[in-house]
């Protein structure tokens, strides 16, 4: 059985939040898609609200404390991305675009994305496809073509509401895990190897006037 990392962005501001709710259920249920293709998947969660001050740093003072640079990480090497903020005024929040704002534009190329969102009604739901898709497709960003939206009256109400909102999961779900099953894994690289800045089979004497070939 192969296995991957799924990496999970949550950017509600409450504890707890509908955002994290959603986000763990997105998550749980692309395991298990995963697994039905005998893919093992091991999830990271971030939570975008604990990193809130260091992300406003970052866009500040160019430079990423130890805790925000480890979330980047993450994400960035994960086989796939979950991603699911909160609707303010028709479009994500402003902590999920500034943790975007933090990565680099290319650092996203390819990756298999799940789009989430939650808001208090469901006239909100377009902001999926108007405002957040186009976010990750300008990341290049492989984003399935299911987005799961779920308004309030997803949560609690009679089973005739919470139907679709599972079905719409279990949906987007499995076409992530497709999308991750169609890739080869994600391979981390050394930061320290020299060949990751500056190129396969290249070192620093090629820098000094070929030297490493002599």
């Amino acid at each position: 059985m192969t296995a991957r990392r799924v990496a999970v962005v949550s950017a509600g501001l409450s504890n707890p939040s509908s955002t994290r709710m959603l986000a763990d259920r997105l998550a749980a249920e692309t395991v298990k898609a995963l697994r039905e293709r005998d893919i093992e998947a091991t999830v990271d969660v971030i939570e975008l609200r604990d990193h809130a001050h260091d992300i406003t740093n970052n866009l500040l003072t160019g430079f990423a404390p130890p805790a925000l640079e480890a979330a980047v990480n993450t994400v960035v090497s994960a086989d796939a991305l979950i991603a699911v903020t909160p609707i303010f005024s028709t479009s994500y929040s402003g902590l999920f675009k500034s943790f975007i704002d933090v990565l680099d534009p290319d650092a996203l190329t390819g990756t298999p994305v799940l789009i989430g969102a939650n808001a208090g009604t469901a006239r909100h739901s377009l902001a999926i496809d108007y405002a957040i898709r186009p976010l990750f497709a300008y990341l290049h960003a492989d984003a399935v073509s299911t987005g799961v939206f779920a308004a309030s009256s997803d949560w609690g109400g009679a089973g005739d509401q919470v139907a679709p909102l599972a079905k719409r999961i279990e949906k987007g779900a499995k076409e992530l895990a497709e999308a991750v099953a169609r890739r080869d894994a994600a391979v981390s690289s050394d930061p320290f190897d020299p060949a990751t800045y500056l190129g396969e089979g290249r070192s620093f004497g090629h820098l000094l006037g070929g030297l490493a070939g002599e």
